[in-house]
């Protein structure tokens, strides 16, 4: 069923990015992905957001748009933005593309791994065009922004779906308020202690399997770090309440270990 819609959907997006391709500057504000995403996705606590798929799917077409907006940028457009630019674009474009993904078989599946097979996980399916290709997920995530941007803080940007996933936000990154917003985020992140924490009874951090996943991404001197650890310094006031145990993780004296991953869908129960 999925590979079948997956093929009308692209077809659509080919020839819809052939017709808009030069019709328009690239909203580099990204207003359509913004207005979608404060409309459904909502805070169900200061450090955790939830999607309302079911809102997003009443008002797929204006995704589609989005989505096809995205997919008419060219190569060489894109070559010629900032770089803050290009890794918004990136980042917005990997999460509305999951979204994309997710309504495809929404409401029956209760996480993203429903998705695809025992061969092919739902990040290696080509759904999309991006930058002139058939496109996948771990493309954007892997081939692209990890391979060309040393920006370890996109981990808590780019979200997949799941409950453990950093929030997605309700508002679309741009390229001028980019690095405060990875920055935000980190703070939001490390800050949630259902995610990340310090154990008093193993006297260990207890952190996102996140940074397990892409301990090398926080180890190539981005800020200085060479660790996890590190990075946990950095952020230590976020990490725990007691001052002598912030002290304690700045001076890298705790343990680290890592959480299981919920990848549960992070869906808004509206109750409908």
């Amino acid at each position: 069923m999925i590979v079948g819609w997956f093929r009308g959907w692209l077809m659509g997006i080919a020839a819809g990015s052939l017709l808009s391709a030069t019709a328009v500057a690239f909203d580099h504000q990204h207003e359509q992905w913004a207005s979608l995403l404060s409309r459904h996705v909502a805070w169900v606590t200061p450090h955790n957001s939830r999607v309302d798929y079911r809102g997003f799917q009443q008002d797929e077409a204006e995704l589609d748009a989005y989505l096809q907006a995205l997919s008419a940028v060219t190569p060489g457009e894109f070559a010629g933005w900032k770089e803050a630019e290009q890794l918004a674009f990136l980042i917005n474009a990997y999460n509305a593309f999951t979204v994309k993904l997710i309504l495809g078989e929404y409401p029956d599946l209760d996480s993203i791994k429903d998705i695809g097979n025992l061969f092919q996980s739902p990040w290696k399916i080509e759904f999309f065009r991006l930058l002139g290709e058939d496109r996948h997920l771990d493309w954007i995530e892997h081939e692209k922004i990890r391979t060309n941007y040393q920006e370890p803080r996109i981990h808590v940007a780019i979200n997949c779906a799941a409950v453990s996933c950093p929030a997605l936000l309700d508002e679309a990154y741009t390229g001028a308020s980019l690095d405060r917003r990875l920055e935000k985020n980190m703070e939001i992140f490390l800050s949630d202690r259902s995610r990340n924490r310090y154990s008093p009874a193993s006297d260990e951090l207890e952190l996102s399997r996140i940074f397990d996943w892409f301990e090398e991404d926080f180890q190539q001197g981005w800020r200085g770090w060479s660790s996890v650890t590190d990075m946990a310094a950095d952020y230590s006031q976020f990490l725990a309440d007691d001052p002598t145990i912030q002290q304690r993780i700045r001076d890298q004296a705790v343990g680290v270990d890592y959480l299981a991953y919920d990848w549960g869908l992070n869906n808004l129960d509206t109750g409908n």
